[in-house]
């Protein structure tokens, strides 16, 4: 049991005082007493606001599943469904335009599109990583990946393999051709790079020498002019670095003797301490505010063995290079750093009240979170985070204005006990509940004067679409799912109005995940489709997928891209419809759906959800790719897993499934699954006791008691069986 120490009439778990007094408030600028006191009084003020409005959630659901009960309201009428959402208060009226005021925003928010890494703060291994994915080489994305393919001979797993590697730089010269075009040729026939009175000059191979048709591309370099090891270029905001090197392994094989290309890739990261961690109690989240701390002073390491050698890994330095007349040029070293909070529902035991009652977590998120960003905005850290000075917190799971209203209200508040000027902490909604969606335009209104990024996310948006409408009817099959009318008109408005608010210039929109990381060859078809529909930054899984989605970012001009839309919107005159949005996403017919059908649906929806769960019960693991029925590696997180839940929960209510079937195919996948995770040495089977099985038991508790969950969110249940997990063995 955490001993407790007591301050102001609230009981702080010893481990979460300790980290607050010993290792973040030296040197912030704030007193010990003083925080606990803001504490207090933050929490006196905004826990009651904080469970009125989870109780209108459940007042409005239950509104909501009553009207789609009521015989009356059949056959389904759009209006009359739309007109009684208005009667309730779950959708409001949109006021006149307006545009957001942000100021103070990094370049990497306002100006610059890019690639964004979304992480488990958790994991201080998988933080750095991200961290440190600013620059990413795009030889070896292209070396380990299937973007050249891997079905031609050629072995991506030896150190270097000639004819792979002759693929790679073919593939690289054409992606010099078109982000740094030539007045003439091509970089495949380039023999040298030097530069000439300022400008860079290409030797070909027949002796011409030509430059860029775009001179004013080059940046700088590093080394002599006329034989330089590096060259620092930059297209539509983005660098590149061409690295020389004649002696290099790779250099050999290359007239020129380019060794490299170095990409800026991730921008920014988002490092989370909500859907892809498992933190669940006092100890949990001291670990995780501890990594905070190390990102924000700098000093963050993570030891490791790699061929029997131990190492440490540590945040990267800034980069340093020299114009042609030799001045000096410092680039950031590492992404730009937002900070994922947890949303409005969850509490935590991290602090109780006097009546031994957990506080709401998100609250207290924001208030340590904040204090630890004191120290980049004080400038002791090792390396500067916000250059502009202000601190990025990520808020997700908001439901309407008025939650978004009260996230607003809080920030003000930790300002003033923090000593900060107004607006310095900036809001990311995530736009990924239904009511948000709906009332987006006054969700962005209330936050205005300090919003710095509106996102989609298609999972968690989806799970909110299911068990919104659980009372509706059988929803469709998750696969087809992107198919419906809602989900075109939920992404192409969540642009149109950011930027109708003004986002060009202030603020980032942003697209959802690529959940398939070994597939980056699809990954390059697809998802270059978020900066045609004008967002300027879009999530990838991993550092390597970073640097790859990075090519889009060169060729597409997203500025361009939303100039355009700008005149498309103001043209067409167009007014909020919001018949699309609120399409139900409801099955057509049930009779053609074969029984192998349904099956198969249960199938797939129940061994992700197995998969995931056994991992995050049993191992505290809150994202990893897990292999889906098929054995493709996902990258899972808790959006997948509500969706999926959610999913098999909707056809089970509407008699698609039987209890038993779900209960049969249960106990079927869950030996899929152990076999799946057959090689890890941590991993518990579930198959060899049903009974026992803490993990087996929440995924039928996700299922079976899914209804009933607020909102059909799973973190109550996953919490209440991890925590059940932990006391049973040490972990």
């Amino acid at each position: 049991m955490n001993r407790r120490i007591n301050k102001h009439g609230y009981q702080i778990a010893e481990s979460i005082y300790q980290l607050v007094e010993q290792e973040i408030i030296p040197d912030s600028g704030i007193g010990v007493d003083d925080f606990w006191r803001a504490t207090a009084n933050i929490f006196d003020e905004f826990m009651s606001r904080n469970n009125v409005l989870l109780a209108v959630r459940e007042t409005l659901q239950t509104q909501i599943d009553q009207w789609h009960l009521n015989a009356d309201n059949q056959p389904f009428s759009q209006q009359k469904y739309q007109e009684f959402l208005f009667d309730i208060g779950y959708l409001i009226p949109e006021k006149s335009d307006f545009q957001i005021t942000t100021d103070n925003v990094d370049d990497e928010v306002a100006l610059i599109a890019g690639p964004q890494l979304v992480v488990p703060l958790m994991n201080a291994r998988f933080a750095l990583n991200a961290a440190n994915a600013r620059w990413g080489s795009l030889y070896d994305a292209l070396y380990g990946t299937d973007v050249i393919g891997e079905d031609d001979g050629t072995e991506k797993t030896a150190r270097y393999n000639p004819k792979r590697g002759a693929k790679v730089q073919s593939y690289t010269k054409e992606f010099l051709d078109n982000s740094l075009a030539l007045t003439k040729g091509s970089h495949a026939d380039a023999i040298r790079y030097h530069i000439i009175k300022n400008e860079l000059v290409i030797t070909l191979n027949n002796g011409n020498e030509v430059g860029l048709q775009s001179p004013e591309q080059l940046v700088g370099l590093n080394g002599a002019l006329e034989n330089p090891a590096s060259i620092l270029c930059r297209n539509n905001g983005l660098h590149i670095e061409i690295q020389i090197d004649k002696n290099d392994i790779v250099g050999k094989t290359d007239p020129a003797g380019v060794k490299d290309i170095i990409l800026e890739s991730a921008l920014t990261t988002i490092q989370d301490c909500e859907d892809s961690i498992a933190a669940v109690d006092a100890d949990d989240k001291a670990a995780v505010y501890r990594n905070w701390l190390g990102l924000m002073k700098g000093d963050l390491t993570e030891g490791f063995e790699k061929n029997g050698k131990k190492h440490t890994r540590a945040l990267n330095s800034d980069r340093i290079y020299f114009t042609p007349d030799n001045k000096k040029i410092t680039l950031p070293g590492r992404s730009l750093q937002f900070i994922r909070n947890v949303g409005h529902l969850m509490t935590t035991d991290c602090i109780l009240t006097a009546e031994d009652k957990e506080v709401p977590e998100g609250i207290l998120d924001a208030l340590i979170t904040s204090l630890i960003s004191l120290h980049d905005l004080n400038a002791n850290s090792k390396f500067r985070n916000s250059k502009k000075g202000s601190i990025y917190i990520v808020k997700p799971k908001m439901h309407g204005p008025e939650e978004v209203k009260l996230t607003v209200d809080l920030f003000i508040r930790i300002e003033e006990y923090l000593k900060l000027l107004p607006n310095t902490i900036k809001i990311g909604i995530m736009d990924e509940e239904r009511r948000t969606s709906a009332n987006l335009k006054e969700c962005i209104r209330v936050a205005k004067d300090r919003i710095a990024f509106i996102n989609t996310g298609f999972l968690d948006r989806t799970g909110d679409e299911i068990h919104t409408s659980m009372q509706a009817g059988a929803v469709a099959r998750k696969d087809l799912m992107k198919e419906e009318k809602w989900i075109a008109a939920y992404e192409d408005r969540n642009v149109r109005i950011g930027l109708q608010a003004g986002f060009i210039g202030k603020a980032q929109i942003g697209k959802g995940m690529w959940a398939t990381p070994d597939e980056m060859s699809a990954m390059m078809e697809a998802k270059i489709n978020h900066l045609k529909a004008g967002a300027n930054c879009a999530w990838v899984p991993s550092p390597t997928a970073a640097t790859l989605h990075a090519l889009h970012y060169h060729e597409v001009n997203v500025a361009d891209i939303q100039k355009e839309l700008i005149k498309c919107y103001s043209s067409d005159q167009q007014t909020d419809d919001l018949t699309d949005l609120l399409t139900i996403p409801l099955l057509k017919n049930h009779s053609e759906l074969s029984t192998g059908d349904i099956q198969n649906e249960l199938d797939n929806n129940i061994q992700g959800l197995l998969g995931y769960v056994v991992r995050w019960i049993d191992q505290g693991i809150g994202c990893s790719k897990v292999p889906d029925i098929n054995n493709v590696e996902r990258m899972e997180d808790r959006a997948t897993l509500r969706i999926s839940s959610q999913h098999i929960c909707n056809w089970l209510h509407h008699d698609l499934l039987t209890e038993q079937q779900v209960m049969d195919t249960l106990k079927r996948m869950a030996r899929v699954v152990d076999q799946q995770n057959a090689q890890d040495i941590n991993y518990t089977p579930m198959a060899d006791n049903f009974e026992s099985s803490i993990a087996f038991s929440a995924a039928v508790d996700l299922i079976f008691k899914g209804k009933q969950q607020p909102s059909g969110y799973t973190e109550p249940l996953l919490h209440k069986k991890r925590q059940q997990k932990k006391k049973q063995k040490p972990i």
